[in-house]
């Protein structure tokens, strides 16, 4: 085992908190930052084509290509759970969508005793990395890192979607991020010109020349280092060796929902009688870590289409060249797309304040990202439950960091979660019957007409619905006996370690998870900043 020069920051994952992270706390030019990924650099180039989610996902290049434990929720199914691993994370083969959430998802983090995650409190942060094509406003900043563009195709089903939710009293909305979610619109990308603008192209890629800056790809962590109940440095597998890197101040977990969790208990943080079921020593009791595991479930409906859809384009060898003509030329057409094109976000019941599901609408139709489209004319509408109350866990297989951890999500485990994703299906029946939408259809493929009666539609969730990718909750924030982090992201009863990622959140937002993570990675970065200012105040008085 080799020693490396000390690092005064050491940050564990490359992906949309990270590179946040990576930039931020690399520019005090006195402090030296190291930043571990455990993919390769993002050079694969369909990461950088917007469609090229397809390739990406479920591709182990790319994709740590995670399973799921059979889940009683859905009939014993196990599920594939994406998850970048390359520099930008999950944001280099994720969806493109940007969406931050209702500001009610925050104000309830500040109501559970998180001081300073109100929606008052993290706008400003939302505003300051992003740079909005339409322009500033109270709600969009302009000048950040992060392109946040229009979609560059529109399409006649998705269009008849929009009006289709008019019909229902659902109004037109073109800014789900903007003073309201609730309605009908088409998404925008974290996209620019036309091409991917992950958290690795807008954060880490303009900094690289920093000297004091260091990036390692290919760098996976071991354990933390403990002297006491203090982290002073990080065991990592690089180049087919063990190598200790020491750390002066802190290290900060951005490995995301399943990684970060399962970094703290292969050093022994964690769930005492679960360490020691595999053999790792237990160093800090920690009850929630792995616990409070959170995701959006989504229920597709399928039509078969009386109009042409891009499955007719790409399964015709001449329009396939057209459409690669198109977006070389132009930066333009299919292969500028995100994952979905249009969004609505409705309410259930008028007995609720906000929305409380999310439509994802595509002009296209295939049995999941990587296997084609399928060869006749469809579209899809997705819908998933924005507030699940079902909660899963994590937990090592074994004290081997090269196994992957076994992700239990139980889904659909309350009355609720059953009754939302069932009305979720009937809404998508009322848009499909509408004047705007209906002239679309020849036939609803899935659920099809044989499914007809509430328990009929809760049985064919359970039987395929599927992850839309937003795992989160596992190392939650707050102030109770399960929280794993405190408000300033300070793993409780650890010195010297904070997690900024999707696993502390202690509800899961009403949303895509891309855009509230990036914000997080700021948030972070301007705690520990803060107190690094504070702590040289402290040695200079």
């Amino acid at each position: 085992m080799s020693s490396d020069t000390a690092y005064d920051y050491v940050v564990i994952g490359a992906g949309s908190a990270g590179c946040v992270l990576a930039n931020r706390l690399s520019a005090d030019p006195g402090a030296r930052v190291l930043l571990l990924e455990a993919g390769p650099k993002d050079s694969y180039p369909w990461i950088h084509i917007p469609v090229g989610y397809f390739k990406t996902m479920h591709n182990p290049a790319t994709d740590w290509c995670l399973k799921t434990e059979p889940d009683p929720g859905l009939n014993g199914r196990s599920l594939a759970w994406p998850r970048g691993k390359v520099l930008g994370g999950s944001s280099s083969i994720n969806g493109l969508l940007y969406i931050r959430g209702q500001p009610q998802d925050y104000d309830q983090w500040r109501q559970l005793g998180c001081t300073g995650w109100s929606w008052e409190d993290v706008l400003p942060l939302f505003k300051r990395s992003e740079h909005q094509e339409r322009g500033p406003d109270e709600f969009h900043g302009t000048g950040g890192p992060l392109s946040v563009s229009d979609m560059r195709v529109r399409r006649d089903i998705c269009d008849a979607y929009i009006a289709a939710a008019e019909e229902l009293g659902i109004p037109r909305n073109p800014d789900c991020n903007g003073a309201m979610q609730e309605g009908a619109g088409y998404f925008q990308l974290t996209a620019r010109n036309g091409r991917r603008c992950s958290s690795a192209v807008a954060f880490l890629r303009p900094v690289l020349d920093r000297p004091n800056l260091t990036v390692m790809t290919g760098a996976t962590v071991q354990r933390l280092v403990l002297t006491g109940k203090r982290v002073t440095g990080v065991e990592v597998w690089v180049d087919g060796a063990v190598k200790r890197i020491e750390v002066r101040r802190e290290v900060v977990l951005s490995a995301g929902a399943i990684h970060s969790p399962h970094i703290l208990e292969l050093s022994g943080i964690g769930r005492g009688e679960v360490m020691q079921r595999v053999g790792i020593p237990v160093v800090h009791h920690l009850p929630g870590v792995g616990e409070n595991l959170q995701d959006h479930l989504q229920a597709r409906s399928m039509y078969r289409s009386s109009v042409p859809t891009l499955n007719d384009e790409v399964n015709n060898f001449f329009r396939k060249m057209l459409i690669g003509v198109e977006y070389i030329l132009f930066r333009r057409g299919p292969m500028s797309m995100g994952a979905s094109q249009a969004y609505i976000f409705a309410r259930t019941s008028p007995a609720m304040d906000t929305p409380d599901v999310q439509f994802h609408i595509q002009p296209l139709s295939s049995d999941k990202p990587g296997e084609g489209l399928h060869r006749y004319s469809a579209f899809t509408a997705s819908v998933c439950q924005l507030r699940p109350e079902s909660r899963g866990r994590l937990e090592p297989r074994s004290s081997d960091p090269r196994q992957a951890p076994a992700i239990h999500p139980n889904y659909l485990a309350t009355h609720t979660d059953q009754r939302t994703i069932v009305e979720g299906m009937k809404l998508a029946r009322r848009l499909a019957a509408t004047k705007a939408l209906s002239p679309f259809i020849v036939e609803e493929l899935d659920p099809g007409a044989k499914v007809k009666t509430d328990e009929e539609l809760l049985v064919h969730a359970r039987n395929t619905a599927t992850t839309i990718y937003h795992p989160a909750g596992t190392c939650k924030m707050g102030v109770d006996a399960m929280a794993v982090v405190d408000p300033a992201l300070r793993v409780h009863g650890i010195e010297g370690l904070r997690v900024a990622d999707a696993s502390i959140m202690p509800t899961l937002v009403s949303g895509n998870t891309n855009a509230p993570t990036i914000m997080i990675g700021e948030k972070a970065s301007d705690l520990i900043l803060a107190a690094a200012r504070h702590a040289s105040y402290a040695a200079a008085a």
